[in-house]
């Protein structure tokens, strides 16, 4: 169920969003560059069909992507991830969840969801760059199931054990992609060493 992607490339990008020094634009430019690397794992298994199509030379069978794939990424920190997989899969289409959480009680509540008309068939990529508590997680896993989704993957750079033991003990059926899996949470619920609050390093807002 857990899948970590190790990768010379996500590595290195890894530690550049880790340095505490790092600037917006160079956070926000590696934050899309590593969802792009991510999304060959991702869409490893991704079903095909078989097509015949015409080169200039002559007719061949080849294979296209036969499934649709929809992303929604949690505002606000996940809009930093679509555009490096979009780059990829240029027909997907993208739903947005936001999410609030309770600085003191950690629960989270939806204040915002637009999804595309149907999701029940696609696979659904739910996005965030941080699985911390797992409650938002959980709480966007939770939401695109009511929507109809049935294929699902969470799509996080950074992960804590509690975050991970959440999702997998509250939906069992997803998928959890992770580029690292740090040490802990530490007593404000942020991940350490983790890379800071996500959003606000996107953003600019520190």
């Amino acid at each position: 169920m857990l899948k970590l992607i190790n990768h010379p490339l996500i590595t290195h990008k890894l530690s550049l969003i880790r340095r505490k020094e790092t600037g917006t634009r160079d956070f926000r430019q590696n934050i899309n560059e590593i969802a792009g690397l991510m999304a060959y794992e991702i869409t490893r298994d991704l079903p095909l069909r078989e097509v015949v199509i015409d080169t200039p030379l002559s007719s061949c069978i080849t294979s296209e992507l036969s499934g649709e794939i929809i992303l929604v990424p949690v505002l606000r920190a996940g809009l930093g991830m679509v555009d490096g997989i979009t780059s990829l899969i240029t027909t997907a289409r993208v739903g947005h969840i936001g999410l609030v959480r309770d600085h003191e009680t950690l629960v989270p509540t939806e204040y915002y969801a637009k999804f595309p008309s149907d999701i029940s068939g696609a696979v659904v990529m739910v996005l965030d760059p941080m699985l911390a508590t797992g409650g938002s997680a959980s709480a966007a896993i939770g939401a695109v199931k009511k929507r109809g989704a049935v294929t699902i993957r969470l799509v996080c750079i950074v992960g804590a054990p509690e975050g991970v033991t959440r999702v997998e003990k509250e939906h069992p059926d997803v998928d959890i992609y992770l580029a690292a899996l740090d040490s802990h949470l530490n007593e404000n619920g942020y991940i350490v060493p983790g890379l800071g609050d996500a959003g606000d390093r996107l953003f600019g807002t520190v």
